[in-house]
């Protein structure tokens, strides 16, 4: 079962919508650890500044959430939009690196290939231990970033379909593709590695 399964309190957050003294400080410290782990999952070494941008925002726009009942969705909306924003600055960042340095070539960072498999639909962290570990979340942290916050909030925050939905904006059938097509591509890079390792 989820470890955010019933820790969002509506009345907590009624009280930080009403501006009660201590409400947000409360809410921050019951779940900033949990939202520093969704970051790392998503941003990697971005995490510490993802979680102070997320809490920021919230504060900030905590009077905008007008149901108590949705905080989850809206608290990890304000995360994923806050790890895009550094994942794009860092995109251009490097860009300009290459165009100012004019000597680096194309790693061949490219997107994992689609694989099949029959085990595609078992949950990544049940598989999974070890030593293996880092190189799983290495090939999370490679995803498109539309599959990688899918796969991160489905099989590492244990959220449902419809929460996974809610917080991206997106139906839950595309959720569904993405997050098979994540597992795929997952176990492909996996895979890889493996065969490499033994061979």
């Amino acid at each position: 079962m989820s470890q955010t399964t019933n820790m969002f309190d509506p009345e907590l957050a009624e009280a930080m919508i009403a501006g009660h003294p201590g409400a947000f400080e409360t809410f921050a410290e019951r779940h900033g650890a949990l939202i520093l782990s969704f970051s790392r999952r998503t941003c990697g070494e971005h995490a510490e500044e993802v979680m102070q941008e997320t809490f920021l925002k919230a504060y900030q726009s905590i009077k905008d959430l007008r149901e108590p009942a949705a905080l989850k969705s809206w608290i990890y909306r304000i995360a994923v939009n806050e790890c895009r924003k550094l994942r794009a600055r860092d995109f251009r960042d490097k860009c300009i690196e290459v165009s100012l340095g004019d000597a680096l070539k194309d790693a061949g960072g490219e997107g994992c290939a689609d694989a099949f498999a029959d085990s595609s639909e078992v949950p990544l962290d049940r598989l999974l231990q070890g030593e293996l570990k880092q190189k799983l979340e290495d090939a999370i942290l490679q995803l498109p970033d539309e599959f990688q916050v899918v796969l991160v909030l489905r099989d590492m925050e244990g959220l449902s379909t419809r929460e996974t939905a809610e917080i991206l904006e997106i139906g839950e059938p595309l959720v569904k593709v993405r997050l098979h097509r994540a597992r795929l591509a997952v176990r492909d890079s996996l895979t890889q590695y493996v065969r490499a390792w033994s061979a």
